[in-house]
Formats: structure tokens, C-alpha cells, sequence
């Protein structure tokens, strides 16, 4: 079906629940090891079960979530191991899609960077923790559009979909005052065409925010 007033072609149902729900296991609406009954999620997107059932088998293939039988689901719980694992993959990932994306990025390109990132600072100085975890994830997946990489792209959203719940976690508990980024050094560098220093900045953007999510769960590890 065509939208008579967007010219472009709408989404099935299916689709529409699916990123649904993928967005609130993203943002972290749904806490990491918090059961949710497939009935309560039909209720929660307001869907019919089959276009719920298809949502949880596509992100349960993509590690977003685990069946716990019992018609339930749960967001997998990470260990500091698996931060540590996100972390190495990470690191490439990040580097390599920004390299990429400020060798294409262009003048209109770095505006839309810039105002998203205008729109997150103004969520870390109000303390606004859903748009500070939305507009931080529209920064970097708009880095991975421009990049024109899909594989190394779909990489880097899969592991958003893994650690995102529990970077929710650690931002409700540090607060927005205490996530400094290195956006500005990052799109400093793509309006320099300096590719190798986009790079570096994304790297260093990613670990400050990884290493304090590795660093929580490390300690309610640590025995009493």
C-alpha cells in the first residue's frame, strides 16, 4: 500500500510491531531479566498475537531475547564477560564504520549530525534519559547509514540490540551529567575529511560508555 500524502510505501503490521518492540528492548523499556508474558506484550503494543509472536521469533534469532517457556520472554541479562566481548567487536566496528561514513558524509549530512547531537546535549543537561538513549543511538546509527556498509552495519545494530537494556540500567544510575561524549571531536575530524581521527574519537566515544556499563555489572558480581 502506497501513502497517498508520503509517496512511499507503508510497512506491513508485522513490521511496524517488530520495531516496536525492538525499540523498547533497545531503549531499555523492557529491564534486562524482566519476564514479560507474550499476552502482556500484545497488550503493551496494543497487536494481535500473530504479528507479536513474529517480533519475538526474529529478535530472539537476533539475541535480543530468550524464551523462558511458559509463554514468557525475558532481555538476557550480560555478564561483565559479555560486555568485555561487545567491547572487542566494538571497537573495529565503530572505527571502521566511521572512517567510512566521513569519507562520504556531506555538508547536509554534518548538519543533521550536528542537530541530532544538539538535541542530545540539551537531554544530558536536563537529565532526559529516554532522549539522551534515543538521540545517542540516532548519532551513531546515522554514522552507520552514511558508512554504506550493510553488513558491518547490521553487526553494529545487532550489538546495540545486546547491550543497550543494560546501558539503560547504568545511565539511570550514573545520570545524563555523567555521560561525556566525543561527538564533537568525531564530527570535528568529518568536517576535516581527517578519517583516521573520526575514527579514533568514535573508538574512544564507545569505550567510555562500555567500560562504565562493564564496570557495574563487574561489581553486582562481586561477591558480598
Amino acid at each position: 500500500m502506497i501513502s497517498a500524502e508520503a509517496g512511499v510505501a507503508r510497512p506491513p503490521a508485522h513490521e511496524v510491531i517488530y520495531r516496536k518492540l525492538r525499540e523498547q528492548i533497545l531503549f531499555g523499556e523492557i529491564a534486562p531479566g524482566q519476564p514479560v508474558t507474550i499476552q502482556g506484550l500484545t497488550d503493551r503494543l496494543n497487536a494481535g498475537m500473530t504479528p507479536v509472536r513474529e517480533a519475538i521469533r526474529r529478535l530472539t534469532s537476533e539475541g535480543a531475547l530468550q524464551f523462558q517457556g511458559n509463554r514468557r520472554v525475558i532481555v538476557p541479562q550480560l555478564t561483565a564477560e559479555n560486555i568485555a566481548e561487545i567491547i572487542f567487536a566494538r571497537q573495529w566496528l565503530e572505527s571502521e564504520l566511521s572512517l567510512r561514513a566521513t569519507a562520504r558524509a556531506t555538508a547536509e549530512d554534518l548538519a543533521q549530525l550536528t542537530r541530532i547531537d544538539d538535541t542530545l546535549d540539551a537531554a544530558i543537561a536536563t537529565g532526559d534519559l529516554q532522549a539522551y538513549l534515543e538521540y545517542n543511538y540516532r548519532f551513531h546509527a546515522r554514522i552507520y547509514d552514511l558508512a554504506d556498509a550493510p553488513i558491518l552495519a547490521a553487526m553494529a545494530e545487532g550489538l546495540w540490540l545486546r547491550f543497550g537494556p543494560s546501558l539503560r540500567v547504568v545511565c539511570g544510575r550514573v545520570g545524563t551529567q555523567n555521560l561525556p561524549d566525543k561527538h564533537k571531536d568525531l564530527l570535528a575530524c568529518m568536517r576535516t575529511r581527517d578519517a583516521e581521527g573520526a575514527a579514533k574519537a568514535s573508538r574512544e566515544d564507545m569505550l567510555q560508555g562500555m567500560e562504565q556499563v562493564r564496570e557495574m555489572l563487574e561489581f553486582s558480581e562481586a561477591p558480598n
